[in-house]
């Protein structure tokens, strides 16, 4: 056995020593609250202790405050994000498992309320002919359309993050930047945090046993680097930039246009910021 194999046994082994004792203490003390607490406590001292920067030492965490922005008016719909992200990250090439996907919202004259699908619908997955490409169909010519758009999805990265407060190990945390992130070798693949996420942001990866989401390319962004969503979009539609510098591209979006964010009600305060959007899409 190499020893990759062997550090993948002692992973998956570690999991389901956590998986059970999760699950033992939150019958115990009542959905593992103290267990959660202490968890989150470790994590955040192992990071503390670990270095004054994160996640290398050429990259100061506490310097940045990421956020993200989406023209909705520009958006054409091509789905190269949704290629270049799965590429980037390593996200399984299916039609059931996306870190970032785009929805399409199409008004038919004589009803009230939109139309919605995404390029995980079977009509769009039967008119790409494979579940590994993704386009949108032209289901809508015969109809009379008096209004449609496409609407890009991801993480929220929130302020108040729901995903968080469930993480029964502390596997989930929020950076100092502004991301939130998953350790996967603490992962025990509950799929509370898929659960709590009011965005339908996150799934589970069965290959490897844990949830998964959108980290806006966090292993690019602490190196200067756009993510590859980002930088591949041909209309510009997807805006990314550091919000403690007062030139970057996400302040100027922000203060040039009248914002919004998904679900404000929740109270988990997104850091991603929408324009263009219309009332019905959450």
């Amino acid at each position: 056995m190499s020893v990759t194999q062997e550090s993948k046994k002692e992973n998956i082994g570690r999991r389901d020593f956590l998986r059970v004792s999760a699950k033992a203490l939150a019958g115990a003390v009542g959905g593992g609250a103290v267990f959660a607490e202490s968890a989150a406590q470790g994590k955040d001292n192992e990071v503390g202790n670990a270095a004054t920067s994160f996640p290398t030492e050429d990259y100061d965490w506490k310097k940045h405050r990421w956020a993200y922005g989406i023209d909705a008016t520009r958006c054409i719909g091509c789905l190269r994000c949704v290629e270049a992200c799965k590429t980037e990250n390593g996200v399984a090439k299916d039609a059931h498992h996306f870190r970032t996907w785009v929805e399409r919202y199409v008004y038919v004259e004589g009803e009230e309320r939109a139309r919605v699908d995404s390029h995980s619908d079977p009509q769009n997955i039967a008119a790409s002919g494979s579940e590994s490409e993704y386009r949108f169909d032209n289901r809508y010519k015969d109809e009379k359309v008096t209004k449609a758009f496409f609407v890009p999805k991801m993480c929220n990265q929130c302020q108040h993050p729901s995903c968080v407060q469930v993480c029964p190990v502390g596997a989930t945390f929020r950076t100092e930047d502004g991301v939130i992130l998953i350790d996967k070798t603490y992962c025990i693949g509950c799929e509370y945090c898929v659960q709590a996420c009011p965005y339908g942001a996150r799934f589970f990866d069965e290959e490897a046993g844990t949830s998964d989401k959108c980290t806006w390319c966090y292993h690019r962004i602490t190196k200067g680097l756009q993510p590859a969503c980002v930088e591949v979009c041909p209309v510009e539609a997807r805006i990314f930039g550091d919000l403690n510098d007062p030139s970057s591209t996400i302040n100027e979006f922000i203060h040039k246009n009248r914002v919004h964010v998904l679900k404000p009600e929740t109270g988990n305060a997104p850091t991603c910021f929408y324009v263009g959007l219309d009332k019905e899409v959450s």
